[in-house]
C-alpha cells in the first residue's frame, strides 16, 4: 500500500482515536483496551486495528495479557503497537530525505559538528521566540509535542530505567518519537548532537529544565530533566 492510501486509511473517525491511542501508549495494546479507550465494542476496534495494521501504520502481534504461562494462562490476545515505518505524503512529490541525508553526509565528512550544533542551537533560540527559559517540565511537554516530538513523563529510578538512581522523586522528560529519526539512523553522532543543540535552543538556558543526552533504542536520544544547581 502506498503512502497516499495508508494515509486516507486515517480518514475515519473511529479509526483514526484508535491509531492516536495506540501510538501515544509505547508498547502493546490489546483489543479490550482499545476499545474501550476510544468508546467502541471490541468486535468494532478489531475490524479497524487489523484495518491499520494491513496499511502498515500498525504492527500486531500475539501474547497473553494475564501475564502467565502454563495451563489456565488463557489463549495468547492480539495486540499492537506503532510500525516504526514512516508515511508522508507531498504534492507534487518532493524528497527531502534525500538532499537532508547528503548534507548530513557532507557535514560529517568535512567535519562540521560544532558549526552545525551552533546553528542548531540558534533555530531552536529563535524558535523560542521571545519568552524565557521553560519553567517546568509541565510547560516543556507542551512545547516538545508542539515540535512533533511525542513527550511523557516517566520517573526516574521506575522499572523501565534500571539506571536510576535509588530514592529518586524527580520525573523526567521522555520522547517517543524523534522527528529526525530517518537521518539519525544514518548519522547518529551528526544528527543526535544537533537535536540536542536544537532542543537546548528551544528550552532555553538559565532555565528550572535542561536537556541531556540519553539515547534509548525506538525513542528520541534527548531526555529533558530538571535543572542541576538550576544551570543548564
Amino acid at each position: 500500500m502506498n503512502d497516499i492510501d495508508a494515509i486516507a486509511v486515517l480518514q475515519d473517525p473511529v479509526r483514526r482515536r484508535l491509531y492516536e491511542y495506540v501510538a501515544a501508549q509505547g508498547r502493546e495494546v490489546g483489543r479490550n483496551e482499545a476499545a474501550e479507550a476510544v468508546g467502541v465494542a471490541r468486535t468494532l476496534a478489531a475490524h479497524h486495528l487489523d484495518k491499520l495494521t494491513g496499511a502498515g501504520l500498525l504492527e500486531s502481534g500475539s501474547r497473553r495479557l494475564t501475564g502467565r504461562s502454563g495451563p489456565g494462562a488463557g489463549r495468547p490476545a492480539k495486540v499492537y503497537t506503532r510500525a516504526r515505518a514512516e508515511r508522508s505524503v507531498s504534492l507534487p512529490a518532493r524528497d527531502y530525505r534525500t538532499a537532508a541525508e547528503l548534507l548530513a553526509e557532507a557535514a560529517e565528512e568535512a567535519g562540521l559538528d560544532a558549526g552545525l550544533c551552533a546553528a542548531a542551537r540558534r533555530r531552536g533560540e529563535a524558535l523560542r521566540g521571545p519568552a524565557g527559559p521553560c519553567g517546568s517540565l509541565e510547560e516543556a511537554l507542551e512545547v516538545l509535542a508542539a515540535r512533533g516530538y511525542e513527550p511523557h513523563l516517566e520517573d526516574v529510578g521506575a522499572p523501565s530505567d534500571p539506571e536510576g538512581s535509588e530514592g529518586a522523586a524527580e520525573p523526567v522528560v521522555r520522547m517517543r518519537n524523534c522527528p529526525f529519526h530517518a537521518v539519525a539512523e544514518r548519522f547518529p553522532p551528526l544528527v543526535c548532537g544537533m537535536n540536542l543543540a536544537l532542543l537546548e535552543g528551544l528550552l532555553g538556558a538559565g532555565g528550572p529544565v535542561r536537556a541531556r543526552m540519553d539515547a534509548r533504542p525506538g525513542e528520541c536520544c534527548v531526555v529533558i530533566e530538571p535543572s542541576k544547581n538550576n544551570d543548564c
